[in-house]
């Protein structure tokens, strides 16, 4: 299931929901609206399947932590340069970038010539899908380049919402995830559900996981499938899913399989590919209800992962705590930040919560 994404009209400066089944990381990156610039709560939904009852959980409270900042430090694959007046700088590789971002409300730190001294400029104000909307000040450039994290190779591309196919903040679940399966000396299933380009996969096959992938927008697993060749690991046992997120996790469930390792990312809100629409704070319990119900014998973790939500993160910590009672682990809480290469500032990019089994040392 993915995020709309919303798209002014030129003439009329209304926004406008894009087509069914893109990927989520479109409305994350574009902050996607929720009410018409009136106030109206926009077009009315189409009739939806009544929610099932929720689940019922008996046991002892989780051990707990809150308040966690798991902290991405610059690399030579990836920094952020500086923020600020509703911008970031960011070094991709070897490309240096230039992205809004709304919750740069402090001043820059570089020098203007710093933040002039860039490869690329998301502008957003020409065409809708084209490579339009972003500017190459010294030359022009492909569409992709190669990156890599920590040795892992995978795509960059400048696509018309402005991101570039990767959130750098993520590397904090991804080298834990990837710590878990290494040590867990035994096989290890991973579930990745709205997994959008696959670097989370790549991560998970590569340290020795049977990964599932699933994301409602074909357009994504086509660009996870070049990311897997180019990072050499075709051989790697990955199921790419095109499907709604909710729909394939009843049938897992249905069909009795578990996982031990299980990420989702799911958007504030956004349809299916076949129009199942989703909000977060109405449709994530019922979700965490199944993940639940995913969970094998041993399971090493679970990670939540929330974007472009107006809540604290105790909202997602104490329904990871409901849903987890009685198990045998604990539940860590807090946001995901990223540190700048010089001066120390952080920018807060997401709130996460996840369930983390004793076995798993992170």
């Amino acid at each position: 299931m993915a995020k709309p994404q919303y798209k002014r009209n030129r003439k009329t400066g209304s926004p406008r929901k894009a087509r069914r089944g893109t990927s989520v990381v479109e409305a994350r990156e574009t902050g996607a609206v929720s009410k018409s610039p009136s106030g109206d709560p926009g077009p009315k939904k189409a009739p939806q399947p009544e929610l099932p009852p929720r689940r019922q959980y008996s046991g002892d409270r989780l051990a707990e932590k809150t308040g966690l900042i798991l902290e991405t430090a610059p690399t030579k694959d990836y920094a952020l340069l500086d923020s600020g007046d509703g911008q970031k700088l960011e070094r991709y590789g070897d490309l240096t970038i230039c992205r809004p971002e709304g919750q740069a409300i402090w001043q820059r730190s570089l020098p203007e010539a710093d933040w002039k001294d860039v490869d690329a400029v998301f502008t957003g104000d020409t065409d809708e899908e084209g490579q339009g909307r972003w500017h190459y000040p010294k030359r022009d450039l492909a569409e992709t380049w190669p990156m890599a994290f920590d040795g892992l190779a995978y795509f960059g591309r400048f696509t018309s919402f402005r991101h570039t196919g990767v959130f750098p903040e993520q590397a904090a679940h991804w080298q834990a995830l990837q710590k878990a399966i290494a040590e867990a000396k035994r096989p290890v299933r991973m579930l990745n559900l709205f997994g959008y380009t696959g670097l989370a996969s790549l991560v998970g096959a590569r340290a020795g996981a049977e990964v599932t992938h699933v994301d409602a927008s074909k357009k994504a697993i086509g660009w996870a499938r070049e990311n897997q060749e180019l990072a050499g690991l075709k051989d790697k046992p990955i199921r790419w899913i095109c499907d709604d997120a909710v729909k394939f996790c009843a049938r897992e469930e249905r069909r009795g399989k578990t996982y031990d390792v299980i990420l989702l990312d799911p958007p504030a809100y956004g349809r299916g590919p076949k129009g199942e629409v989703w909000q977060l704070f109405d449709h994530l319990p019922y979700m965490l209800d199944m993940v639940r119900a995913l969970q094998s014998q041993h399971p090493l973790m679970t990670v939540l992962t929330s974007y472009a939500i107006r809540a604290s993160h105790f909202a997602i910590h104490e329904i990871m705590q409901e849903v987890f009672t009685g198990m045998n682990g604990r539940i860590e809480s807090g946001e995901l930040i990223l540190r700048q290469q010089e001066g120390g500032r952080a920018l807060s990019t997401s709130m996460f919560s996840r369930f983390v089994s004793p076995d798993c040392a992170t």
